[in-house]
């Protein structure tokens, strides 16, 4: 009994994998593996994730910072000194400086400038005398500023969020182009897969017919061209086999290495008949895509990137000017007990100013180049924003056509099917000719190709529409809505 139970396992494991050597796939399956585990989309998940942490260190310029900064210098050596009569003498020198400092900093962006906190400690050690004393700045309050200049921290506060929502958009959008391929490759298997299955029939049938016609040959009732005419379909249809099993394999292949599938497994797609129904309304497609779609919202940073060129050419040509300020206070003592006792005053105020007194008007023609780039890329924007509206159209309107489109290619696909089973019992009876059989095959062929064909042409423009008006139309929700956004 128990070598029995062991036997019925080991059958049981065997016809399990067995089983995983062909996996069966619908297309919501192959687009759900897709999303998981394609190199396309693990692509974009990364590329997404450094766009949010360059979001995250752009937000990190506005908000306040705090570091610590220390310092460790041993001097050991002969220097020159001046003396107090103003001649110079070889000291030798031996000391230890041990600084820490604590610094906040904040950024001002309105005005582009940086304001700080500053709090430290100085200790010197000098060996030679066994000596050492201490130096404290309580607190430094102070400012720095360009004035005049191109305010970086202004320009990026208008940039950065619109280039952080195109990220976001993209990669959503970019989910969608991934299910748009993956329908695709679905599909082409789909009809490589059809391919086989047609032409295994085929294959059947003509050899059915080859070896009936070889009977009817001996006795008399058909003419020689109408048997040579059914071996040539007969060795037709072994050729057709063998290269329909070809494209298959290629064909599973390509979906395999599409989903980022690694084992060496067959892949048998399962179609839906049934597409969803509905109607996009083209105002309601406009609308949605001028708010979602990441190409406009790239527009609207093109066009703020060329007004920052501007006022960069602007604010590198003319009068330059640069302010430090700082206020504070500090103490020296010998004792570290003293060293913050009634602490001193201190300042300081720093201007530096450049102008430019001749450049052969390098500053003016950078200036002039700027705005007729600025100018071009408004032209250029109006023209892609029209070409993007007009492509919008069309794609709803292919779309609204495509359901009725599948319908009749499927209703054309079973009039085909019946219509080669008639020919094929005709022909059987004698009531019809081989040509008649042959026309009936092709049509047959052509037709289940041309709805899988629709069929595929659907479910582009379906994700394709997705993908441009950022919208779910079947389920009335936004696309980013389906999708999880990983910043970890």
């Amino acid at each position: 009994m128990k070598h029995l139970y062991l036997i019925i396992i080991a059958i049981a494991c065997s016809a399990s994998l067995g089983a995983q050597d062909t996996l069966r796939i619908t297309l919501d399956e192959a687009i759900s593996i897709a999303h998981n585990q394609s190199p396309q989309t693990v692509a974009a998940r990364h590329q997404y994730r450094a766009s949010y942490w360059n979001w995250r260190s752009f937000k990190a310029d506005y908000s306040p910072s705090l570091t610590f900064t220390s310092n460790t210098q041993l001097n050991r050596a002969i220097s020159p000194v001046t003396l107090p009569d103003g001649s110079d003498n070889f000291v030798q020198r031996n000391q230890l400086m041990n600084n820490g400092e604590f610094t906040i900093n904040q950024n001002i962006s309105p005005l582009g400038g940086n304001l700080f906190v500053r709090s430290g400690l100085q200790r010197l050690d000098i060996f030679s005398d066994k000596q050492h004393s201490f130096q404290s700045t309580p607190v430094v309050i102070g400012y720095s500023q360009n004035l005049f200049g191109y305010n970086s921290l202004k320009w990026n506060k208008r940039m950065e969020p619109k280039k952080y929502t195109i990220a976001q958009k993209r990669y959503a959008e970019t989910l969608e182009q991934t299910s748009s391929t993956a329908a695709m490759k679905f599909f082409q298997l789909a009809m490589a897969q059809s391919n086989l299955n047609s032409a295994n029939h085929n294959y059947a049938n003509a050899d059915t017919l080859y070896r009936y016609a070889q009977g009817r040959y001996d006795i008399g009732t058909i003419t020689e061209n109408e048997m040579l005419q059914l071996e040539i379909n007969y060795l037709s249809e072994q050729t057709n086999r063998l290269n329909a099993r070809i494209e298959m394999d290629d064909r599973i292949q390509d979906l395999r290495s599409f989903l980022g599938i690694t084992d060496n497994i067959e892949i048998e797609v399962e179609l839906d008949d049934i597409v969803p129904k509905f109607v996009v309304s083209v105002d309601d497609a406009l609308q949605l895509a001028r708010q979602n779609n990441s190409d406009i919202e790239n527009y609207a940073l093109q066009l703020l990137q060329s007004e920052s060129n501007v006022a960069y050419a602007k604010a590198s040509t003319g009068f330059k000017a640069d302010v430090y300020m700082q206020v504070g206070l500090s103490q020296t003592a010998r004792d570290f007990a003293d060293v913050y006792k009634s602490p001193l005053n201190q300042q300081l105020v720093s201007l530096g100013i450049r102008i430019p007194i001749l450049d052969w008007g390098v500053g003016r023609g950078r200036v002039q180049v700027a705005k007729s780039n600025l100018e071009k890329a408004k032209i250029d924007i109006a023209q892609a924003q029209i070409d993007f509206d007009a492509n919008v159209i069309r794609l709803v309107k292919q779309f609204n056509l495509q359901a009725n489109k599948v319908d009749i290619a499927r209703l054309t696909t079973q009039r085909a099917d019946r219509r080669n089973v008639v020919a094929y019992r005709l022909y059987l009876l004698g009531k019809s000719t081989v040509l008649d059989l042959n026309d009936a095959i092709s049509a047959k062929n052509s037709a289940q190709r041309a709805y899988i064909y629709e069929l595929q042409s659907y479910w582009s423009l379906y994700y394709g529409l997705r993908s441009l008006t950022g919208w779910d139309f079947e389920h009335g929700v936004s696309i980013e809505s389906n999708y999880e956004f990983v910043n970890n």
